[in-house]
């Protein structure tokens, strides 16, 4: 009898050790700023009854592509690469926006570059792909200017990687440039750079930085997907109840100190943290990428099919949170 005991106490053991197992969530993010909240739900997963592996990558297209190849359960990025994603087949959900604006049109200091319209017969630096790009054209379209990467338009695009523009606008090789945050509040503040504008007149207005599911995690391990979801609430609540936690684990832990107090600062300030997004939003955005070719997509998701807050709200009205 007390083998048998035994047998069974080890077959307990086991069992947990499964579900425990099964309790993990793979989250694919960004290192920025604004995306420090989400960074944030690792550390206080236990307490949510989950385990989060984060997995940092360089740009949102790239959490895409993991996604696809079935590596993560969730991820963060801009709206345009969870649009672009989907139209490429991308199984995702949008299920929350975690960050507001979070971009920044940045002239070099020594240029006196003032409004959109001086960007006229100037080299402009962008990444690709991301909603700087979505945003840069559509306030040229509005301006009436033309641009490309090639010679003969109005405003000659430089396409780099977010961590290369700063110093390809400190080595005068661009003359302004679209950036995120801190980066461009860090080139402000460095005083190589000056703010043109904060490109929010567009009908985007502004980006709201989106948190995708997989059609799997949500759908096949709802448990799961409502304790991670409420861990996002409690995490970004933290960071927008306590600021002085908020600045410590951004600056001290996402960016080992390579970060000031003022280009926190200054960069939450453009980039609040946020719990909602709508389909009409996404829409719009959609609409935009469409008008302004980037992604290219041959069949544009419609919003309304993929956008699902339905986890969110029932985990802020847990929370409290309104």
């Amino acid at each position: 009898m007390k083998l048998k005991s035994m047998a069974v106490a080890a077959w307990l053991v086991l069992c947990a050790t499964g579900a425990q197992a099964q309790e993990v969530v793979r989250l694919g993010n960004l290192k920025f700023a604004h995306y420090g909240a989400v960074s944030y739900i690792k550390e206080i997963a236990p307490k949510c009854g989950i385990k989060v592996e984060e997995h940092i990558f360089a740009k949102g297209l790239d959490v895409m592509q993991a996604i696809i190849a079935g590596e993560l359960d969730v991820g963060t990025t801009a709206s345009e690469a969870a649009i672009s994603g989907r139209a490429g087949g991308a199984p995702i959900y949008v299920v929350a926006g975690f960050a507001k604006g979070g971009a920044r049109l940045v002239g070099r200091s020594d240029l006196n570059l003032k409004s959109i319209a001086d960007l006229k017969g100037k080299r402009v630096g962008v990444t690709r792909g991301g909603i700087q790009e979505v945003l840069l054209l559509a306030e040229l379209q509005q301006a009436g200017l033309t641009a490309s990467d090639q010679p003969g338009k109005d405003v000659r695009l430089v396409f780099l990687a977010y961590a290369d523009l700063n110093q390809a606008l400190l080595g005068k090789n661009i003359d302004a440039m679209m950036q995120s945050e801190p980066q461009s509040s860090q080139a402000i503040n460095k005083g190589f750079g000056n703010e043109i504008m904060k490109p929010y007149n567009t009908p985007i207005g502004e980006p709201v930085r989106t948190m995708v599911m997989t059609e799997k995690f949500y759908k096949e391990r709802r448990p799961v997907a409502e304790k991670f979801m409420r861990c996002f609430v409690e995490a970004t609540k933290t960071f927008l109840d306590n600021k002085a936690t908020a600045e410590k684990y951004v600056r001290e832990v996402v960016f080992k100190g390579q970060i000031t107090k003022d280009d926190f600062e200054d960069a939450i300030g453009n980039s609040p943290y946020s719990y909602d997004i709508t389909p009409e939003h996404i829409q719009t955005t959609t609409d935009i990428m469409v008008k302004t070719g980037v992604g290219r997509m041959s069949r544009p998701p419609v919003a309304k099919d993929w956008v699902r807050t339905d986890l969110l709200e029932q985990a802020k009205k847990s929370l409290g949170v309104k």
